[in-house]
Order: structure tokens, then sequence, then C-alpha cells
């Protein structure tokens, strides 16, 4: 078993705020391996039927733990009313840890009939990012991560296997979708599915969407808010409000991993130039590990100038996300533009072959060089 201390004191900071944890994330990303990490807790499996009966008493269940007990309940949404048995843990024994696992947020199924508001904190895990891979996978290839992806099986495993990503994505239909949003239209959806990951990074058009795969403009965007939930997409807005000539309308759609991208398109290499829009992906996953997702955007305006992210901080100053491969391709032309609209803020290139950090001045711009560790920390 690899180590993931990251995302261990990740999940024990929070419970120094709240009670009850939520750890979401696509099927088979490591939720599962991650909570047996934890330390002397008690973990159910809520997919087995024995477990489900224990826990149709939750006062009962609870009063068998001590009061500084750890309790995982891996796939909550299994059992019958998930929500009572968390709200229950959070007023009544708020001195009991619990970790709650599920492939999607606490909304996406009715069972769910409280969101917990103020009682839980959301963690969302994405595919290993590039960081552990160096120091707990031991994996230094870009091209590696890139092609495979970032699910621990498939990162792990020396050749692209194509069975599965197939079986993932049938999976993924039938527990996520089909069951927490009662889609029946399964070609309908796949196919969206596809075009989406192929897609991905690019700029989200429903009527175009809806054109390719057959369906209407409004069944589109309810199949793309059910793969937001799900984690399968993240959706990054635009940046505005100084500008006349920014885009202000037209969001990006990421898909949640890059072994499904290069699979969608039938890649079993990288070429150059794929791999900056790729690595661009994992830099996404890091800032959401990191950063609220409504704090992350990108930014174009119509003369196509653009900046591939942009964080929002407090006192109107925004920090500007490059991602490159190579530190020596960057250029200060879209920074400039932008710097003239929005002069407060730091800016970053964040590219995979840089060891240590350093600063280099453009004009009067100073550019941070960075990895994605160095930024993550």
């Amino acid at each position: 078993m690899i180590d993931r201390p990251f995302w261990i004191l990740k999940i024990e900071n929070a419970w120094k705020k709240r009670s009850i944890v939520w750890l979401s994330g696509v099927r088979r990303v490591g939720k599962t391996v991650i909570s047996k990490m934890l330390p002397n807790a008690n973990y159910f499996n809520c997919d087995l039927p024995s477990v489900m009966h224990r826990l149709e008493d939750p006062e009962l269940f609870y009063q068998s733990f001590p009061n500084d007990s750890i309790i995982i309940f891996d796939e909550i949404h299994r059992i019958n009313d998930p929500s009572k048995l968390l709200k229950i843990a959070a007023d009544e024994f708020p001195q009991i840890k619990i970790l709650a696992t599920g492939s999607s947020s606490l909304t996406a199924t009715k069972k769910f009939r409280d969101s917990l508001t103020g009682r839980k904190i959301n963690i969302y895990l994405p595919p290993v990012l590039w960081n552990e891979c160096q120091n707990n996978f031991k994996i230094n290839n870009l091209d590696h991560r890139l092609l495979n992806g970032g699910l621990p099986e498939l990162l792990l495993s020396k050749e692209k296997d194509s069975s599965f990503f197939a079986e993932w994505i049938d999976s993924y239909y039938a527990r996520d979708i089909q069951e927490l949003f009662n889609i029946r239209n399964r070609g309908g959806f796949l196919k969206l599915l596809k075009l989406l990951l192929i897609q991905s990074g690019n700029v989200l058009d429903y009527t175009y969407l809806s054109k390719l795969c057959g369906q209407s403009r409004p069944t589109v965007i309810t199949h793309v808010e059910a793969m937001r939930i799900a984690h399968c997409i993240f959706i990054v807005t635009p940046f505005f409000g100084g500008g006349s000539r920014e885009i202000i309308r037209q969001p990006k759609i990421y898909a949640f991993d890059t072994g499904f991208i290069t699979y969608s398109k039938g890649w079993n290499s990288i070429r150059e130039d794929d791999r900056g829009i790729l690595w661009e992906h994992l830099i996404l996953d890091m800032l959401r590990t990191n950063i609220l997702e409504n704090e992350i955007h990108y930014w174009r305006d119509k003369s196509g100038c653009e900046i591939d992210f942009i964080i929002v901080k407090d006192n109107n100053s925004v920090d500007t996300i490059e991602c490159k491969i190579n530190p020596k391709k960057y250029s200060i032309k879209n920074l400039s533009v932008f710097r003239k609209i929005y002069p407060f803020g730091r800016n970053f290139c964040l590219c995979p072959l840089i060891n240590e950090n350093y600063q280099l001045r453009y004009d009067n711009l100073i550019i941070e060089f960075q990895s994605c560790y160095q930024v993550q920390q």
C-alpha cells in the first residue's frame, strides 16, 4: 500500500473544524484505500447488508463507540437514510469523528434530505496529483502520467489497459448516473460523455454539443450537470469585470482525468503538441485541491489573448497562472494585456521541468517560475 500523507493530513485538519468529513471522488480514485490508512479507525462498507442492518438504529450504533472514536462510512449513499445517520452524529455525538465517502456530492441523491450545511467539510479527491506521482508513487515520467491517467491502478500499470477505461465508463453510467440521476438514455449519455472527453480544455458550447450528439439542448445541459456533480467534468468560468472586450459567457470544460482523454482520442503515446493541454489538467487538479472552486477562472478577450487560470484573491487582487511544459517558451504578451486592466496580483508560470523556483522580470512584470509541487505547499 502506497502512503498518501497529504490526504491523511488534509482529513485530520478538517476534523479540527467539523466532526464530519465528506470525501468524494470518482470510483476507483482511491477513497477506500485512503480511508483505511487512517489509524485506529472503525471501517464500515455500506454496500454490505450486515452493515446496513447495524445502522438502522443510529443512536444505538454511536453509543457503542468511545467518545474519541473515528468511524468511516464507505459508500454511505447505499444505506436508506444517510443524511439522518450523519446528522445524528454531528448533533448528538460531535466527539466522534466521521469520514463518509461517495462518488458525488451529497446533493446528488434524493436520499440526502439534509445537505448538512455547517456540519461537514467537503474534500474532493482527484486522480493522483503530479507531486504525489514523484514523491509517493515514485513515477517521474510525465508522459506516463498523462497517457495512463491518475487512477492509482492505471498509474501503476506499465501498459495502458483499454479494457479498464471501457469497463469504468460502463460502471460510471450504471452506478453513478443511472442510479443517482435516473438518466435512462444510455447511448445518448455515453456519446455526449465521449464528446466532452475529446473536447476537454475547450469552450463549452451546449448548442454545438446538441447537434453532434443528436439530443436536445436542455437534455445536454441536464446531462452535463449530472457529470459535473458526479465529478466527471469540471467547469471553469471566465473572469471579467474591467475590460469592455472580455469574454464573459463562455465557460471551459475539463474532464476529470487525462487517461480518459487519451483513451477517447485513441492515443497510445503523447506527442509534443499534446503535453501542454494535458499538463493544464494536472494543474487544475492541484488548484482544486487547494483553492475554492468558485475562485478558479480563466481569462480571454475578443482579440484572442488568454490566461490559463485566474485565482481571485482579496482586496481586488488576482493571481495569474500559465501552464507551460518548457519555461523557455513563456511569452509575456497575454499577461501584459491582462495586467493593464488588473494590475494587482502575483504571476506564476508552472512547469513540470522546474526543480528550483526562480523569478524573471519582463518589462515591469515579475513572473514566478515554479513546479506544481512548490505551489501546492
